[in-house]
């Protein structure tokens, strides 16, 4: 009889050690596993997350609390994660996966970024990006001169087909930008151990997606002389599609514009009924925010209208 000792490593990072035990009993074990993955999706991986003194230090000292205020919320760290920036309202919301949705966790203020509300064009005109962002592993930055930090991952395909120039744009510490959105250090402890908890768990790449403003159209109707009408509209289609659906969209660019497409039902929005979208508080505010009126309406005349303007020019 042959026996094998064999050590298999969970998804929760849980140790089994199989030994003295013959061929044919290892195989079933095997086959046990094998068929958990099928459930799970995908097997515990080693991820070699880059750490510094200051990161492992924040991490020890944050993860219990971060851990604890999720729960209250019946959430977990180190569930997959999503960040929406604001630039006029100077905020940056961590959203956490639950179930098929994301839950929003915590709002922080930024500290400061730089430029006017608009995109980032070229190298050096100090503006900070908007878009649709992913940020991985190889974009964090523990040892960066600006506490700790990481890249959003500017220019992306959208801006390099628009010619657009420039890099290492970042969230950071230290309150001080060019470009990049800057936070004080307790708030960039907490948000940089969050994205670490995350990605060491499995998430591959956590979306960021950077607007101007809240995208109303009441907001839209107030900007709409500005010359980036056309671009935030853009936005706004993905700014929308995660409030209908609760979860991020895959983004890609095709004829130049961002578009969004997934699997998933869409859970809220003018389709459906209040009955059928509001299931719980949280969730009936958000519904709310999709089916009462909004001012498309008087957005859609003032377009009109400056369109009536430009040809009697």
């Amino acid at each position: 009889m042959v026996v094998f000792a064999m050590t298999f490593k969970l998804k929760l990072n849980t140790t089994f050690l199989v030994t003295m035990f013959p061929v044919t009993s290892i195989l079933h074990f095997l086959a046990i596993f094998l068929l958990s993955l099928s459930f799970t999706g995908y097997a515990y991986a080693e991820i070699n997350i880059p750490r510094s003194e200051i990161s492992s230090a924040a991490y020890q000292r944050l993860a219990p609390q971060l851990e604890q205020e999720m729960q209250n919320k019946n959430l977990h760290l180190g569930q997959p994660i999503f960040i929406r920036i604001f630039k006029e309202e100077n905020e940056l919301e961590i959203w956490v996966k639950k179930d098929l949705t994301y839950e929003l966790f915590k709002t922080y203020t930024i500290c400061k970024y730089s430029g006017e509300l608009g995109p980032k064009l070229k190298e050096g005109d100090g503006q900070s990006p908007e878009g649709f962002y992913t940020v991985s592993v190889t974009a964090l930055n523990p040892w960066s001169d600006f506490h700790l930090s990481f890249n959003l991952g500017y220019p992306n395909e959208f801006d390099r087909l628009h010619k657009r120039t420039g890099g290492a744009l970042m969230v950071h510490g230290k309150c001080a930008s060019v470009g990049c959105f800057a936070m004080n250090d307790f708030r960039i402890e907490e948000i940089y151990t969050i994205v670490d908890a995350s990605l060491s768990a499995g998430q591959e790449k956590l979306p960021v997606h950077i607007f101007p403003f809240r995208m109303t159209w009441d907001k839209m109707a107030q900007n709409v002389n500005s010359p980036w009408i056309p671009f935030w509209e853009n936005l706004k289609q993905g700014y929308d599609f995660f409030l209908g659906h609760r979860a991020p969209p895959e983004v890609t660019v095709e004829g130049q514009q961002y578009a969004f497409h997934t699997s998933r039902p869409l859970l809220f929005g003018s389709d459906l009924s209040p009955v059928q979208a509001m299931r719980t508080p949280d969730e009936k505010k958000i519904a709310e925010v999709r089916i009462k009126p909004s001012n498309e309406k008087k957005y859609a005349e003032v377009m009109k209208k400056r369109s009536k303007n430009r040809r009697a020019l």
